[in-house]
């Protein structure tokens, strides 16, 4: 007879002040109806978080004062019950609420980030810490997170308040002041990938996250390689890490082709099953330049090439290494690329394919979590 398994319980310590409602400016109180203010999106997003996923749902949150002189507990329960009753009659209930009213000079031990108020969670078989996460938009919601023992989600822009805080490193799994991308992340997980390439020609090490801000580090010995393949991290929104040891002393050749079959494999790594995207992806003006770069993430590679150059070199690469440059990434990446390009500029040219490539990507690689299939008739990708 086969065991039953009984699988450990999953949590989402959720902030409310900034996370769930927006925190009020000059006092930080809400204790008045008219300061009440849900934060954009949250209601859609944290209603199909708890629909569709198995997580439960904590409030954890600091009232400075509350019950004192400056902070009454009669401003704060009609509109904290107000939030909470509306956030129930869209689906959305928590399986407990934890508020600490002291100050921070109180040092409280129940006091975010402690864990004084969370202490039944910790050290506890039936919670997966290891696979829960904090939500919330400060760098005391992170520090919880490393506290508990789990990840943080930032309800920020990006991670820039935790400049400084090398303790925290590694425990921010995602940045955004966007509630879709928030559900997205829980629900259809993290993009990134990873591909190490070694040959006795070239070392290559790329990292990619599709759900990036465009945050590039390229190093491939080639100044205007490197400054095409910022363009796809930058116009993609993709955050790029490629490191290149090539043979430079023979020529350009392996570097380039090299570095795209290690591109080409990380994003296909990068994309999983490929549900929820929109597959297809763009054209655009550069200049004196139209360049325009259509794909298709279908899983047959193939590459349409409709450019010439004139120049031998631009910079340090080979205008020759364009066309093999991009039939290498079609190939490993398993996409058809569709690439067209007219003007008089080289620069602006190439240039212009490579932001066209990135638009392409951005278009094809987003993803709808409300619409999570597949996008083919023939059931595979």
């Amino acid at each position: 007879m086969m065991e039953n398994v009984q699988l450990k319980k999953r949590l989402l310590f959720i902030d409310r002040d900034g996370t769930l409602v927006i925190e009020p400016p000059v006092d930080y109180q809400l204790d008045a109806f008219e300061k009440l203010q849900f934060y954009p999106k949250v209601m859609k997003n944290l209603g199909f978080i708890r629909s569709k996923l198995d997580f439960r749902f904590v409030m954890v949150t600091n009232q400075d004062g509350l019950g004192t002189e400056s902070f009454p507990s009669g401003t704060f329960w009609p509109v904290h019950n107000l939030v909470m009753k509306t956030l129930e009659g869209e689906g959305i209930t928590f399986d407990e609420v934890c508020i600490d009213p002291s100050m921070p000079e109180d040092h409280s031990p129940n006091r975010k980030p402690r864990t004084g108020m969370l202490k039944h969670y910790l050290d506890n078989p039936e919670y997966d810490l290891v696979n829960s996460f904090v939500i919330g938009d400060r760098a005391t919601d992170v520090e919880l997170a490393k506290n508990l023992g789990c990840k943080a989600i930032l309800l920020q822009p990006d991670d820039t308040c935790l400049k400084g805080r090398e303790d925290l490193q590694g425990c921010c799994a995602l940045a955004t002041d966007d509630w879709d991308k928030v559900a997205e992340f829980l629900f259809a997980g993290e993009r990134r990938a990873e591909v190490r390439r070694t040959t006795k020609e070239t070392d290559i090490f790329v990292s990619l996250d599709l759900d990036g801000h465009g945050t590039c580090d390229i190093q491939t010995g080639l100044g205007f390689f490197n400054h095409m393949l910022e363009q796809i991290g930058k116009h993609g929104n993709i955050d790029l890490t490629i490191h290149v040891k090539g043979d430079l002393c023979v020529d350009e050749h392996h570097t380039i082709e090299d570095t795209a079959l290690a591109l080409g494999e990380c994003l296909h790594k990068a994309l999983g099953d490929k549900r929820g995207i929109e597959r297809y992806g763009f054209s655009l003006p550069m200049d004196d330049c139209l360049c325009q770069v259509c794909l298709d993430f279908g899983g047959r590679p193939w590459l349409v090439w409709d450019a010439e150059f004139k120049r031998e070199k631009i910079g340090e690469m080979p205008t020759e290494m364009f066309l093999h440059f991009f039939k290498s990434l079609s190939d490993a990446a398993r996409m058809n690329l569709n690439i067209k390009a007219e003007g008089q500029n080289e620069h602006h040219k190439i240039e212009g394919i490579f932001k066209a490539l990135a638009r392409a990507l951005k278009m094809a690689v987003r993803r709808d979590i409300y619409h999570y299939e597949l996008p083919s008739s023939k059931g595979s990708l």
